[in-house]
């Protein structure tokens, strides 16, 4: 066993065994029906607003293919509006940009390099279009602060390979034109034989993509 295999097999004896999903992010406002109509503008989906008792309002968003919700309403929490931050994820930072823009939010230009401090980061889009690598931010009307970064490739043990799959037919097409990409470079450098099995090398290499594991070769 390698150093790396023995690190990676002490890594996982620490990880809890029980699936432990965040479900919700409350988020602190002082305006609750300017924010819903905030983040119904944002496009994403009203799950609830509802007020069971006296002093309490509970309004639950969910951005597009979520496995995480937002609330936020009267009763709450004790957070001062303003003070939440937050990050979402999307597959392609350009069309998440403009989507967002043509629905008249204010947001910020996309940048690449660290997202803090402000000063380090550098305008457009990551010049290798590297995941992780690219940002843009916006915030409700309160500012609390959604910071957005393209991931296309997840880091190792962020995804359970067992467990792969795509929310959408958007995630879904993107990976497969990556895959293509690559597919069509191995096959320039005759690592892989022109037409040979793309199948299984296409999903070799989508699992792969999303666990964060090697990419085929």
């Amino acid at each position: 066993m390698s150093t790396t295999e023995v690190a990676n097999a002490d890594r996982d004896s620490e990880v809890g065994k029980v699936d432990m999903k965040l479900e919700v992010q409350i988020v602190a406002v002082s305006d609750v029906d300017k924010s819903k109509s905030f983040y119904q503008q944002l496009g994403w989906r009203l799950d609830e607003d509802v007020a069971p008792l006296p002093g309490l309002r509970i309004v639950q968003f969910t951005p597009p293919n979520s496995g995480t919700s937002v609330t936020f309403g009267e009763g709450l929490t004790t957070a001062a509006p303003g003070s939440a931050e937050g990050a979402l994820t999307v597959s392609d930072i350009v069309a998440a940009h403009e989507e967002l823009v043509s629905r008249d939010i204010e947001v910020s230009d996309i940048w690449h390099g660290p997202p803090f401090p402000v000063e380090v980061r550098q305008p457009g889009v990551d010049p290798e279009r590297a995941s992780y690598g690219s940002f843009f931010s916006f915030t409700d009307p309160d500012s609390n602060l959604w910071l957005v970064q393209e991931v296309t490739t997840r880091r190792p043990g962020r995804t359970n390979p067992a467990g792969t799959a795509y929310v959408s037919v958007a995630d879904l097409e993107g990976a497969l034109r990556r895959a293509e990409a690559a597919h069509r470079e191995h096959e320039k450098a005759q690592l892989t034989t022109p037409g040979k099995d793309w199948a299984s090398w296409y999903a070799t290499y989508l699992v792969a993509e999303q666990a964060g594991t090697d990419l085929p070769s």
